[in-house]
Formats: C-alpha cells, sequence, structure tokens
C-alpha cells in the first residue's frame, strides 16, 4: 500500500475528530482510526474506513493496529477525560503496557506531567514505533478562527478594555502550561481554566458571577505545537457562555479551532455573543 495515501486518526472526543476524518476522505486518503476507549464517539467507525477501539494507556497497540495498515502519518486529535487519569486505581483500571511505562517512568523521568510534557514524550514514544504525529488541523483548515470579529455582533468598549486586560495574562498562563483559557470581567480575573477544561470553568464562573458580561479569552500557548492540544471552542462553549453570563469569546487567530465553524458563528448571532479572533 502507498503509504502517502493513508492517514492514521487517534481519537478522543468530540466533534473534532470527525472533522479531521471528513477532510482528509475529501483529500483522497483512507482514514485507518484508532479510537480511545471511553473517549472516541462509538459512531465515528461508521465515517473512517477502518476502525479499532484501543486502550488509552495502550500505546504500543495504538502502533500495532496503524502499522498494519501501512500508516506512517498520523494526525491525534479530540479531548481525553483528563479526571479518569487521576484516579487511584489507574494503573488497575487502565493496564499500561510496556511501551506507556516507558513515556511515563523514562520518558519523563525527573520531568513535570504538564501537558505538553506528557503530550512530547507520547508523541517520541510513537515516533520510535515508527508513528509520526502531523500539524492536527492539516485537513480542518477551513474550521481555524480568523482574525477581526466573525460575527454580527460587536464587543463593547468595556469589552475591548477588558480584552487589553486579560489577553497577555491568558498567553503568560499558556506559557506555563497551567490552562488554555481566562473569565475576565472589568479588568479583572475572575477564573482560570485548569485541569477541568474550559465548559466546566465556563459553569463555575456563572455559579459565582451572577452579574452578566464577561468575556472568555482562549488563547494557544507561545509557541503552540499544533500537532496536539490546539485550543477548541463550538457550539457548546457558545451555549454555555449564554447559560453562564458570557457576552464575548475571544480566540487566537490560525491557532484556534471552531468546532463546525458556521453552525457556531450563526448561533452566537442568534444568542448575542460576540467572536472576536486575536
Amino acid at each position: 500500500m502507498n503509504t502517502e495515501n493513508v492517514l492514521g486518526l487517534i481519537a478522543g472526543e468530540g466533534r473534532l475528530p470527525f472533522l479531521v476524518a471528513a477532510g482528509a476522505k475529501k483529500a483522497g486518503l483512507k482514514v485507518v482510526c484508532v479510537g480511545l476507549a471511553d473517549n472516541a464517539e462509538p459512531n465515528l467507525a461508521d465515517k473512517v474506513d477502518v476502525f479499532y477501539e484501543v486502550a488509552i494507556a495502550r500505546p504500543g497497540s495504538w502502533i500495532r493496529k496503524l502499522k498494519k495498515h501501512s500508516v506512517t502519518r498520523t494526525v491525534m486529535v479530540g479531548r481525553v477525560a483528563k479526571h479518569r487519569l487521576f484516579t487511584p486505581q489507574r494503573i488497575l483500571k487502565y493496564l499500561p503496557d510496556w511501551r506507556a511505562f516507558r513515556v511515563y517512568y523514562w520518558r519523563l523521568r525527573n520531568k513535570d506531567k504538564r501537558n505538553d510534557t506528557l503530550l512530547n514524550a507520547l508523541a517520541e514514544e510513537l515516533a520510535s514505533g515508527g508513528i509520526m504525529l502531523e500539524n492536527s488541523t492539516m485537513y480542518c483548515k477551513e474550521h481555524l478562527a480568523t482574525a477581526g470579529t466573525m460575527t454580527k455582533t460587536q464587543p463593547s468598549q468595556s469589552v475591548d478594555d477588558d480584552i487589553e486586560f486579560g489577553w497577555q495574562i491568558a498567553k503568560k498562563l499558556g506559557g506555563l502550561d497551567i490552562g488554555q483559557a481566562i473569565a475576565v470581567k472589568e479588568k479583572e480575573v475572575i477564573a482560570v481554566e485548569a485541569i477541568e477544561g474550559t465548559a466546566k470553568m465556563i459553569e463555575r464562573v456563572g455559579q459565582f458571577c451572577k452579574s452578566p458580561g464577561w468575556t472568555l479569552i482562549k488563547t494557544s500557548k507561545p509557541g503552540q505545537d499544533m500537532r496536539f492540544d490546539v485550543p477548541c471552542v463550538g457550539p457548546d462553549t457558545i451555549k454555555s457562555l449564554a447559560e453562564n453570563g458570557g457576552k464575548c469569546l475571544v480566540v487566537e487567530a490560525d491557532k484556534t479551532i471552531i468546532i463546525d465553524k458556521f453552525e457556531t458563528i450563526k448561533l452566537a448571532d442568534q444568542l448575542g455573543i460576540t467572536i472576536l479572533g486575536r
């Protein structure tokens, strides 16, 4: 098989693996997908050419299944429910293989366990098995955020002031690999994303900020590795913002994926939410 005509897809939660699969097939590629158990959507199997469900802590099995179909180039996208990885019983629950132990106890030896460090170690392990991770936006570029206001709804002057105030703070937090998003109102940071993810952070803001009109700023990390952990927003983000008093969503142009971009922008206009690319 011509390895140039086949693409591997390592899939977690959400819609993004569907968008990548559709874009790759539109480009004429055969898509071989390994879906992470308890994360990947079951109906993703209907949208790819070959689908395997694989254990999250057994990257050796990912490599074997991908190489069985002559895969060398692979995209890794979709959320992984991180809270499941931080249970006391995680060794028993996930039964990691030797490659997982190599990642955790050799490649990460004496290193922190933040996202970038962990994902780079995983990418190195996959590469040692002949699986090279590629730019995760390669087959869904039409869904990338663009610069400027993408909605009909324009930001107010006070929102502009909050964006100016919060942007560099969000970038600095990204540089520390703590989280990708912050909530700002009246030039005050009212919430910071951590391991719970953006969706839970938005709900948290809604619980203690009863006055509406706050801004969500979500950025890429300085020197963002486009192979993984690229910021994503979508219709669920917009719905949650509207339900929890958010008024504006600011994302980084060309480095943020807007899931189902057209539908997301249309929904934001309907709900009076501004989406701005910076």
